[in-house]
């Protein structure tokens, strides 16, 4: 067994954006629609993203390139990190602030934090209080850094405008299985699949052919250092761009 530290910050961090993008301007709505012959614009209202405030939580390898899509969507981009990057953030416009600063200025925010016991349910019902009415919460990092059953009271009371999750902390025998015939047994995922203004993706921000074709690089490389005793690849060929949550 050998592991593959990082394959493609970008692959991860463009889902995020993708889901934040849809969410905003109705997309799966809209298309559904469409397919029905339903050409009306009801309900399909969104905002401008310039001009906005993103708040990235984590600025790790992947939450890094999300600020930076971000902020050349002309938005000011807010970030929080135990160990915060600087001279990064000075390169690319991005303002380092506390968690709850983060929480209750931003329009969208988008969890790049690894699970630790300090992050574990990160967002809750008290974190959730703090934020903007109609506030997008995106989740491509780790499912249980959000407490699902405060993800639904916020749904359920408008306060929340759209949540993108590529990840659910129960996922285990459910993303990456076909279950279209059978019966959903996890209560909380089928609520949240009753909510018009959620999007689940079943852990796919990773699968671009860039980073697939990475992951087999990596891994046939140490597959065959072990074999020889030479030491594990350190890094990827991505070593040279900021650490990967």
């Amino acid at each position: 067994m050998t592991r593959v530290p990082a394959y493609s910050p970008y692959a991860v961090a463009e889902h995020a954006v993708a889901l934040l993008l849809a969410l905003d301007r109705k997309i799966p709505r809209a298309s559904n629609r469409v397919h029905d012959l339903n050409f009306s614009l009801n309900g399909l209202v969104g905002f401008d993203l310039h001009g906005k405030t993103a708040g990235i939580l984590g600025t790790g390898r992947i939450g890094r390139v999300a600020a930076q899509i971000l902020r050349g969507f002309g938005m000011k981009v807010l970030a929080f990190d135990m160990v915060p990057s600087h001279d990064w953030a000075k390169e690319h416009g991005v303002i380092y602030t506390d968690a709850k600063t983060l929480a209750h200025e931003s329009e969208a925010i988008s969890l790049h934090t690894p699970l630790t016991p300090e992050t574990y349910h990160i967002i809750r019902r008290e974190t959730l209080e703090l934020m903007k009415p109609g506030v997008i919460l995106i989740n491509v990092s780790r499912g249980a850094l959000i407490d699902t059953k405060a993800l639904i009271e916020g749904l359920k009371s408008g306060r929340i405008g759209g949540v993108g999750l590529d990840v659910y902390e129960e996922e285990e025998g459910v993303f990456f299985e076909d279950l279209s015939g059978q019966i959903l047994h996890d209560d909380e995922l089928a609520r949240l699949l009753t909510f018009p203004n959620v999007l689940i993706t079943a852990h796919q921000a990773f699968l671009t052919q860039e980073a697939l074709a990475e992951i087999a690089r990596v891994t046939v490389a140490n597959l065959i250092a072990f074999a020889t005793s030479q030491p594990f690849l350190p890094e990827t060929s991505l070593s040279a761009q900021p650490k990967t949550q």
